[in-house]
């Protein structure tokens, strides 16, 4: 890659390179070559996508040296417009890494004889997993360095540990190239030695079998990236002898694999945007054939566990919108045989629940909040913990003792850091553990956060979370970053930022749009954000931005936003919508090429998604989508700032979507507007790997908008 550097000065039919002419400096121009991809549309810049081949050659063909060289010019002149901010940046960046505690590690927990915790030291990228056996006080033993495994990687992410039953032997998964495609390693954890046995392409899911000898894992498609298979390997066999367990045909579907609480079942899940369906091994009879929970139904989405001789189930079934949690024992699983344990119902979404032998406890969410609510199976009473603040967030953390009547969760709010707790169910007595330690003078006493309600234009009230530091005047003076995301269901938490700490501090107040698409008020806030209603995502957004404006949180002149991933196409689709609401906005990995990309079901992700956005192939569809979709909405207006990140190996969003799309903005923009581009080659979707290494893209972020707000110390 680094010999691409010299192709600039040869490519000049591709691009116009960055330089200064009267002390502007001009942005790279991508050539525009016509290509019909549907229908008698036109894409000019489609000739910037290349194969995963075709990036990984070691002698690239001409297209490849004319992509790699557009890359790298785009990178130059993203590093010289803003080469003023490096000073900025450079602080911001130390700011974040100052509030970092270093030397860390996380609140133990007991499993299968040992505590298990994750240790972080000073000037490490990379977590140390470590164990001591049956007491705090034994000596340490350090299971897994990813340190060391990172040494001379430019990426490297670990996943998927899992210890053998017999608490003998690690397996987990490493990718070093971030297309998320793991290889299996295993570790003696008697000598710390590798173990011959190496098992590549796979997504990083591992489930040990209780004889400590088998395993279970799940196989990518090559080209697709789908989780599509299910493999049994025998620990000192050939690789090549792994049997098949359970094949994916349906390409919308995609496979993974757990096990159940009681450790007496793995469970082989099958999922899909609007249906699941569960098959279980015997984990001590590995070679067994897996059987059908219950038969895939088209809109009939559930998830099981198991515990004693029962499976609990929450489920869809039976116009169950908000899901309903029920029960069966092992020995009937059909739905016929499901009896109720917590009945539906329409004011509240249960989203996860967790079994102990005398209690459940279900993760609810009411009027937008998520709650923990704890069920005494023994008297049949129920209580939820009370947390105390207008606007936060709490999660089921680690529990793998099914006896204990102690639950770990996780509490934060945008001015509380994250905090373990452990709660007795029995007394209702919490014990803090750990609250993440948050340094460089933190005290949450200075910040104040709040919900608010925005209408929209169908008269739904969309909930915003926001937070400043006190002392904040609502005179329209403050800068303001709105932050959305709003797909796939998956609710945007009024969790605790450290990094924002960076932006109150200098005057800044952070919001977030709760827009429909997410699930915050209900499954129906995620059904009216998706499909042929997906519009309402965008709407709902730029109608909060515009509430906040009006109610003098911020002006137009100070407004941002940002968004990543699919958030990254609300960014996209709302400037395109309303591009004068808003000085500036940050496009993280930004999915804007949604009908060309939904369009080719050779591209990771495509196939199992048509649920989520329509399938183009269906004119109504293709309709819709078209009349959104950023990339081919991209008009001749004046649009507003905007810094775009994304990762050359990116296989969740192609790197050629965001390019495109700053091309044509560029293309398209009758304003005078900076719109830049920061690419990573060596990483893909989550960006660089390492703990420090990340935030260097966010002080990008961070001194971009805040160099555009006139705030530049």
């Amino acid at each position: 890659m680094k010999k691409t550097i010299c192709l600039l000065f040869f490519i000049a039919a591709a691009i116009t390179f960055a330089c200064v002419s009267e002390n502007k400096i001009k942005p790279p121009v991508a050539e525009k070559i016509p290509h019909e991809v549907y229908d008698g549309r036109i894409d000019n810049y489609y000739w910037i996508r290349l194969t995963d081949e075709q990036k990984s050659s070691t002698q690239p063909d001409e297209q490849t040296k004319k992509v790699l060289a557009y890359l790298e010019a785009e990178n130059e002149y993203g590093r010289a417009v803003l080469k003023h901010t490096e000073e900025l940046q450079k602080k911001i960046y130390d700011e974040l890494i100052g509030r970092m505690k270093q030397n860390d590690e996380t609140v133990p927990y007991f499993d299968n004889g040992y505590y298990y915790y994750t240790k972080y030291y000073e000037g490490k990228e990379y977590p140390v997993y470590c164990r001591k056996k049956e007491s705090l006080n034994a000596p340490e033993e350090i299971i897994l360095d990813v340190n060391r495994i990172a040494e001379g990687k430019s990426y490297c992410s670990v996943s998927g540990l899992a210890v053998s039953p017999d608490n003998g032997i690690l397996a987990y998964g490493a990718d070093f190239l971030s297309r998320r495609k793991y290889t299996i390693y295993f570790v003696d954890l008697k000598t710390g030695t590798l173990l011959p046995d190496i098992i590549e392409n796979t997504s990083g899911n591992i489930v040990w079998a209780n004889d400590s000898k088998h395993l279970f894992y799940t196989v990518r498609n090559p080209l697709t990236l789908r989780a599509e298979k299910v493999m049994r390997h025998r620990l000192a066999t050939l690789v090549s002898d792994d049997r098949d367990v359970y094949f994916e045909p349906d390409e919308t579907f995609s496979v993974y694999i757990n096990r159940t609480k009681s450790r007496k079942y793995i469970l082989i899940n099958s999922t899909q945007t609007l249906s699941t369906e569960v098959r279980y091994i015997n984990s001590s009879k590995p070679e067994s054939q897996p059987v059908v929970f219950e038969p895939r139904q088209r809109n009939h989405e559930y998830s099981v566990d198991h515990i004693g001789n029962e499976f609990y189930i929450r489920t869809n079934a039976d116009s169950a919108y908000n899901f309903k949690l029920m029960k069966t024992s092992e020995k009937n699983t059909g739905k016929e045989n499901w009896i109720d344990v917590v009945p539906h119902r329409k004011d509240v979404l249960f989203e996860e629940f967790e079994l102990f032998n005398n209690f459940i406890v279900l993760n609810e969410r009411i009027k937008g909040l998520s709650t923990l609510r704890i069920l005494n199976k023994t008297d049949n009473s129920d209580h939820y913990i009370d947390f105390g603040e207008e606007t936060y967030t709490c999660s089921i953390n680690i529990n793998p003792d099914p006896a204990s009547s102690v639950l770990r969760y996780s509490y934060s709010s945008l001015t509380t850091p994250n905090s373990v707790y452990d709660y007795d169910m029995t007394t209702h007595e919490k014990k803090l553990m750990k609250q993440d330690e948050v340094l460089g003078g933190f005290d949450p006493a200075n910040y104040e956060s709040k919900r608010l309600w925005a209408r929209a234009a169908d008269s739904t009230m969309i909930p915003i979370s926001l937070v400043y530091r006190k002392g904040f005047a609502r005179n329209g003076k403050a800068p303001l970053l709105l932050y959305g995301y709003g797909a796939y269901g998956n609710s945007t938490e009024p969790s605790f930022r450290p990094n924002i700490i960076s932006l109150l501090d200098r005057g800044f107040v952070f919001a977030i749009a709760h827009v429909r698409g997410g699930s915050e008020m209900g499954r129906y806030w995620y059904e009216d954000g998706k499909l042929l209603k997906k519009k309402n995502t965008f709407t709902d957004f730029n109608d909060c931005a515009q509430y906040l404006v009006n109610e003098k949180y911020t002006s137009t002149d100070r407004l941002f936003a940002q968004g990543g991933s699919a958030g990254g196409l609300l960014i996209g689709a709302v400037i395109n919508m309303r591009p004068d609401l808003y000085k500036g906005v940050i496009a993280a990995v930004p999915f804007v090429d949604i009908v060309t990309t939904m369009l080719d079901p050779t591209i990771p992700l495509t196939t199992f998604e048509w649920d989520e956005w329509g399938d183009p192939r269906k004119k109504e569809y293709y309709d819709y989508m078209l009349s959104y979709s950023p990339y081919d909405q991209v008009k001749k207006q004046k649009y507003p700032n905007i810094i775009v990140t994304t990762g050359f190996w990116d296989s969740q969003v192609q790197y050629w979507e965001p390019v495109k799309w700053v091309a044509k903005l560029r293309e398209m923009n009758t304003g005078n507007s900076l719109i830049v581009m920061d690419i990573n080659m060596t990483a893909g979707h989550s960006g660089a790997s390492g703990r420090f290494e990340r935030n260097r893209v966010t002080a990008l972020q961070y001194a971009f908008i805040l160099d555009l707000a006139g705030i530049r110390e």
